[in-house]
């Protein structure tokens, strides 16, 4: 059963950074994990998830890493930035019930399943990706899709049983419309389930996937993105498609655009590349703009689908502090934010206006860190 998400958090990542000395983390365990925690994939060699608790009003604790069981890979591909070694979204997600977290393992060329226990992350299994470097997931109810960067790109399924384990959907594995040239940044599925999304941000594409009965998807339809560079994107309620565009990393051109689906995977614009100068109820989007350190936020009409910047400045994480991923508590109450220059996590009030309030930041992450998720 699809969990209903009140915001969207989608994120653009374009910025070059000089490595810095990498913080460990205190050796003291998390106190309660079932009760408010973040994740975070810190992809490095011995792959990890560090595991940050978190209060009802956002406050953060720095807790443990816990092994993934696979090899992350925090060097970067050209063209891709030193931050952002992945450039991607949802390298780490949580399942529906907040049961267990799926994280990529690029190094390695796995996924892992750990499953969300009081007071530790167990390992339930590991799997091959069905490809080279893994980079994105998706989860639909006992579906998993991973996308898969090296090599020649492809998507892959897996059925998700109740215990945690993965099973590889035979005949699940398709190609990317731009093949090796593609340059893909994330997989995602609309909210029926029906629909699964890959942004190139090389061929400025979004491939569809239409899913059948049995798991399995389409060959791909070529849609070609309103705006350059499509990056991070989300779903609201109504399944409106809201995609992130970072036109190539040029100075204050990033934006967003929205889009319908039709029954065939054919996407519609409804608001074309809405610049914000520098993503639920269906209500909000929140971008994060990996250059000049801010988040601007959009408003979603309820009733079309359309756009419009609210702030292009919500928040502003300073100048270096690299924002790369987001995620949203539960209630949609915190967004928190994974910013990649300081190797460090931040967290902001959502207030019902769309306004963002900081609340904490806590560090000790590494440099190469990649994928964010919360309950």
């Amino acid at each position: 059963m699809n969990r209903k998400i009140k915001y969207v958090a989608v994120c653009l990542s374009l910025l070059m950074l000089a490595p810095v000395s990498t913080p460990t983390f205190g050796a003291r365990g998390p106190k309660n994990l079932h009760a408010g925690a973040v994740y975070v994939l810190t992809n490095q060699t011995n792959n990890t998830v560090a595991a940050f608790r978190r209060n009802a009003k956002g406050v953060l604790t720095p807790a443990v890493e816990f092994p993934t069981g696979g090899a992350g890979d925090p060097m970067p591909q050209p063209p891709d930035p030193t931050s952002d070694p992945l450039a991607s979204q949802s390298a780490l997600i949580m399942s529906h019930g907040n049961r267990f977290l799926f994280a990529v393992n690029a190094g390695s060329n796995q996924i892992s399943v750990l499953k969300i226990k009081k007071n530790e992350l167990q390992l339930v299994d590991v799997v091959d990706s069905g490809g080279v470097r893994p980079i994105s997931l998706a989860l639909h109810d006992d579906l998993l899709y991973v996308l898969n960067e090296g090599g020649t790109p492809n998507i892959t399924g897996f059925d998700f049983d109740e215990d945690g384990t993965l099973t590889p959907l035979p005949g699940s594995t398709r190609p990317l419309i731009g093949g090796v040239a593609a340059d893909p940044a994330q997989i995602g599925f609309s909210h029926d389930g029906e629909l699964l999304v890959v942004t190139e941000k090389s061929g400025n594409r979004i491939n569809t996937y239409t899913i059948n009965d049995d798991g399995l998807p389409s060959p791909p339809m070529d849609n070609a993105s309103n705006g350059m560079t499509p990056f991070g994107f989300a779903f609201n309620n109504a399944d409106t498609l809201v995609v992130s565009e970072a036109f190539g990393g040029a100075a204050n051109q990033s934006a967003a655009s929205s889009y319908s689906a039709s029954d065939d995977g054919t996407l519609n614009v409804i608001s074309g590349s809405v610049p914000n100068s520098q993503t639920n109820n269906g209500k909000f989007a929140f971008v994060s703009n990996t250059d000049s350190g801010t988040i601007s936020s959009y408003r979603i009409n309820a009733e079309d689908g359309s756009l419009a910047l609210l702030n292009p400045v919500a928040a502003n994480t300073g100048m270096g502090s690299a924002p790369i991923d987001m995620t949203l508590s539960n209630n949609s109450r915190i967004l928190f934010v994974l910013l990649a220059g300081t190797q460090s996590v931040a967290s902001f009030r959502i207030w019902r206006n769309g306004n963002l309030t900081p609340v904490d930041t806590a560090g000790g992450l590494p440099l190469g860190a990649q994928g964010i998720a919360a309950k």
